[in-house]
């Protein structure tokens, strides 16, 4: 779904239309899931963290002033809900690789995207999600919003509250490590190719909890 197309949902879902629901639940779950499974590490913690998400977008459905901003709005969720799942986590990794331990790269604008995005569209979506699962969670979470989700640079660096400049370098980066790790793996299968999960079946207590939100918000309004 485009930007036009998903501003179009959200403004249908403001507005209480009862197809609506269904459609952006099952858009934005999806998406959610892939981010949070890639920054959170399990399948489990991306469930919760999805279905956190999408209440607290219910919950706060008032504040979605600008609806053509919507994929921003609601990564912004995103970002606070997996945050607070991984300290919570008993899988959460004792330490994380700091950015002064990676070495220094020449800053170039990221104005194009790289070619190894092109993967995305291949059979190596599996194999990329495995490249971006190994990168520092700061670089990682730049390369999600920017290159997987297509949000701006200036929309990424509200995000994450950082500064446009330090996105364009994480970015930068993160795609330089990409390409090595993939580089490896087109010439010497150095990575295993898993399948990537998929979020589960909605259960009838979290849709009916979701869909009580949502109508108690879109008939307050």
């Amino acid at each position: 779904m485009d930007q036009q197309g998903e501003t179009e949902l959200a403004r249908a879902l403001v507005a209480g239309e009862p197809e609506a629901f269904e459609r952006f639940v099952g858009h934005f779950r999806s998406k959610v899931f892939h981010y949070s499974w890639l920054m959170c590490g399990r399948p489990e913690d991306a469930e919760e963290v999805a279905q956190e998400t999408l209440l607290k977008v219910f919950e706060n459905l008032g504040q979605l002033r600008e609806p053509e901003r919507v994929r921003s709005w609601v990564f912004r969720i995103a970002k606070n809900a997996c945050l607070m799942q991984r300290r919570k986590s008993v899988f959460a990794p004792a330490h994380e690789l700091s950015l002064d331990e990676l070495a220094p790269a020449d800053e170039v604008a990221d104005g194009t995207r790289p070619p190894d995005l092109d993967l995305l569209r291949s059979e190596l979506r599996n194999v990329l999600d495995r490249v971006i699962a190994e990168l520092p969670p700061a670089y990682r979470a730049v390369v999600l919003l920017r290159d997987i989700e297509e949000l701006s640079t200036e929309e990424t660096a509200q995000i994450l509250d950082l500064t446009t400049d330090v996105v364009k370098t994480r970015l930068h980066r993160g795609r330089l490590a990409m390409r090595q790790t993939l580089d490896c793996y087109l010439h010497n299968h150095c990575l295993e190719d898993q399948p990537s999960p998929n979020p589960a079946a909605l259960s009838q207590e979290e849709r009916a909890e979701l869909y009580s939100m949502w109508q108690d918000k879109a008939s307050a309004k």
